[in-house]
């Protein structure tokens, strides 16, 4: 089994290294990005593309979390049903996919899950390095 809770100890990793050995790597996260609380993309993962308007509306959600309450997320071209959103994470699905999204003091996580992954590994995971960041004052 993957550990998913250890981080790297040095805050030189570049935005795409803690999308690809900390979030993918850790088998619990399909795909995964980062944002800046503006909505521009700082890192992703191959195959997974988000336009701009997507990375816009997460980061806003991100920020102001209620506002996406009862309503939904598009990510990827397909609507997401909001499960939760909160001030620690926003949790999304559609059928056996999902996402966790969690907003730290400089950026917003993006970690999606598919069928073969449990919804609570991916949030974990996606949850531990968000604050790990912010501990980190990223």
């Amino acid at each position: 089994q993957k550990s998913h809770l250890r981080f790297e100890t040095s805050l030189n990793m570049s935005w795409q290294g803690y999308v690809d050995q900390q979030l993918v790597a850790s088998g619990h996260v399909s795909k995964g990005a980062i944002l800046g609380l503006d909505g521009s993309q700082w890192a992703i993962s191959p195959g997974f593309v988000l336009d701009p308007a997507e990375c816009a509306a997460i980061a806003a959600a991100a920020r102001n979390p209620a506002s996406v309450l009862g309503g939904g997320l598009n990510i990827q071209g397909a609507k997401y049903m909001v499960l939760r959103a909160d001030d620690s994470a926003i949790y999304v699905r559609k059928g056996s996919d999902g996402a966790c999204i969690v907003k730290t003091n400089q950026c917003v996580l993006v970690g999606m899950y598919g069928a073969n992954i449990q919804a609570g590994a991916c949030n974990t995971v996606v949850e531990k390095l968000g604050d790990y960041l912010r501990e980190n004052n990223y």
